[in-house]
């Protein structure tokens, strides 16, 4: 089969930030599905992996990344009771494995979902990894409670990537919240809307903008961008006895202490946790993405795809990725075989 990865971690420029190959076909086992991909969507988490995990150093055999498909399954572990042969999938698969930038991956079934129907194959490919983020933040993290928190606000920073994209509408049309998203840009302000953000405040003033905008607290925060830089922003703004949750990480401590007087709740979101810790419940994540297949099936969410890509190139993966830093995208892109 062709894949593409990397040996090294050039910049996406370089000639060879990525490279083509051909791997044998891997055999399913277990509770493995073989995926034929049709499509796959590149995230953020991409580009970093692709830009740190072989620093200063040649791997001997190429690292192969993405983390969004769609395909068929061609075949199935001894152990597979989910799905079978011929059946539609998407995923966002397994950081600790190898990557959808390929014509073939394996995949556990229990992170597996069936892709909607009514959609395009771009359109199911541009879902996964941001819907399962999305939802767990809300509803694993948060642990919101659509009858008992309907009416309630939410601040969701960085509405018009990926993440924040889904979330609003998640947030809006599911949990029944009153949603305010960051947005700087007019195609950027459009877009929150179009999602079904209620607000749209400037990320450069939060604090005012969000105060001008009739909200002196708000329920909860959704961080979709810099933990560290809107630290304190969110602790001024978060009401008492309310809960931030962030997936950016943080490259200094966090100082929780700033929550202390509020008693406000703080949480992490990693939509790989399930899989990297083989987590007692990680079949929950087959269930979110066949919630989500419903959903976009339903017409109660859209999918949040934008560009499509043609053909698994190194020109086109590099292409999403030179998009994707400029960190001015909105919503997905996907390359479609």
């Amino acid at each position: 089969m062709k894949a593409i990865g990397f040996r090294t971690s050039f910049p996406v420029d370089h000639e060879e930030s990525f490279i083509e190959f051909e791997s044998q076909i891997p055999e399913a086992k277990g509770t493995d599905l073989l995926v034929k991909i049709q499509a796959i969507s590149v995230n953020p988490v991409d580009f970093k992996i692709r830009q740190s995990a072989a620093k200063d150093t040649v791997l001997a055999d190429p690292k192969v990344i993405g983390w969004d498909a769609v395909g068929i399954v061609e075949a199935i572990g001894e152990k597979v009771s989910l799905f079978k042969v011929g059946d539609t999938v998407f995923y966002a698969g397994d950081i600790t494995r190898s990557g959808s930038n390929a014509e073939y991956q394996l995949v556990d079934e229990n992170i597996v979902g069936f892709a909607p129907k009514t959609t395009t194959i771009s359109q199911a490919a541009a879902m996964p990894l941001t819907s399962l983020t999305a939802w767990e933040i809300l509803f694993d993290r948060i642990r919101i409670n659509p009858e008992k928190d309907k009416g309630k606000s939410v601040l969701i920073i960085g509405g018009a990537g990926g993440v924040g994209s889904v979330a609003i509408q998640l947030a809006k049309k599911i949990a029944g919240l009153k949603v305010i998203a960051t947005a700087s840009r007019p195609e950027t302000i459009n877009w929150c809307k179009k999602m079904g953000a209620d607000v749209v405040v400037n990320h450069f003033d939060l604090v005012k903008e969000v105060r001008e905008a009739g909200f002196e607290n708000v329920d909860f925060i959704l961080d979709f961008v810099d933990t560290n830089k809107y630290w304190d922003v969110m602790a001024e703004l978060i009401k008492p006895q309310g809960h931030i949750a962030s997936i950016t990480g943080s490259s200094e401590p966090v100082a929780l202490n700033k929550l202390k007087n509020k008693s406000v709740s703080f949480s992490w979101e990693l939509m790989y946790t399930r899989s990297m810790f083989q987590t007692a419940d990680k079949i929950e994540q087959h269930h979110i993405l066949n919630r989500i297949a419903d959903l976009l099936d339903e017409g109660v969410v859209q999918s949040t795809l934008i560009t499509t890509l043609k053909g698994l190139t190194t020109e086109n993966l590099k292409e999403a990725h030179k998009l994707l830093e400029s960190g001015k995208t909105i919503g997905k892109i996907v390359i479609e075989y």
